[in-house]
């Protein structure tokens, strides 16, 4: 192999993220730490602690949901602050030991929580065009040559974690389906972190071939044209739910309640809409454990139990 991939010292990689999640606590309201003790003296705030998967820059995902957090602060009754969580992977483990009442969910950490925690689920964005769904990409640069599982061989992977659908569970699909062991038949495979920096790898020449979701990949087009032009798509995943808000199960059913009334009428507010709009989405639509169907499915057919599914010895 030609090119030496860029590499990610995990360790180091937590280390900053838990860094950045402090300074992010410090001018966004979000804290690394447990919320303050629910249910205090009257003149404490009560306040919800919600956590952010790393879907792209930490940064831009804190920028794109302060908005949405304040709204709600202003319609529940409580204070929302945001923090972002380490890893898509081991989300089961912070959720509880950062003591967070609900979580923004990708797909898979959503049926991962849920299995493991009995997270609710509770809404999801709609995107501008009335879909509240994506699907997971696995792409080549076009001067690559690579058209098929069969090309791959040899080649280096981008995925983005162990712990996405779009990212991990599609691809595990796509190479189960061409009879593919992807640990033997790729020449490297890495995990980049975010669906972001997967794409950026195959786009740069640091990775073969990659996975990630199509709104990232959608996004990143919008500003960059060579997305479009340099890469092709080899193949896509099924619908899954957009990125939901899902809660502790011990949430106080009121206040569960009313985040859930206050996300579902969002659009009905001039102020809503605006932030709506900023977002990237027409409304919130009421969502259920049901819609995951496809990614419990997915988890099924490539042997994945989620309720002992072991994220750090997969």
């Amino acid at each position: 192999m030609s090119r030496s991939p860029r590499r990610r010292s995990w360790p180091q990689w937590r280390e900053a993220a838990a860094v950045v999640a402090l300074l992010c606590g410090a001018a966004c309201g979000g804290s690394p730490t447990p919320a303050p003790a629910r249910g205090g003296a009257e003149n404490r705030e009560q306040v919800l602690l919600i956590g952010l998967i790393p879907e792209q820059n930490i940064f831009r995902q804190i920028e794109r949901y302060e908005p949405i957090a304040d709204h709600l602060s202003g319609k529940i009754g409580a204070k929302v602050r945001l923090t972002v969580l380490p890893r898509y992977g081991n989300v089961v483990e912070n959720f509880v030991s950062m003591g967070l009442d609900g979580a923004f969910f990708g797909s898979f950490t959503y049926a991962l929580a849920h299995t493991k925690l009995g997270v609710e689920v509770l809404a999801r964005p709609e995107n501008p065009d009335g879909t509240s769904t994506y699907h997971g990409l696995i792409f080549v640069r076009k001067d690559s040559g690579i058209r098929s599982a069969e090309s791959m061989r040899g080649k280096r992977f981008a995925f983005v974690d162990r712990a996405t659908t779009a990212g991990y569970l599609l691809p595990l699909e796509y190479f189960a389906e061409n009879g593919k062991d992807y640990r033997t038949f790729l020449g490297e495979a890495y995990f980049a972190g975010t669906h972001e920096a997967a794409i950026r790898d195959v786009l740069d020449g640091q990775a073969d071939a990659g996975a990630a979701k199509n709104t990232v990949f959608d996004r990143l087009a919008a500003g960059d044209p060579r997305i479009r032009t340099d890469l092709v798509i080899l193949a896509r995943s099924r619908e899954v739910p957009e990125n939901g808000l899902a809660v502790r199960k011990e949430l106080d059913p009121v206040l569960k309640r009313r985040l859930a009334d206050a996300l579902l009428a969002m659009h009905l507010d001039p102020a809503g809409r605006e932030i709506l709009e900023a977002f990237g989405a027409r409304r919130f639509a009421g969502t259920t454990d049901a819609d995951y169907r496809p990614v419990y499915e997915y988890a099924r057919y490539v042997g994945l139990d989620l309720s002992t599914y072991d994220y750090m010895n997969d």
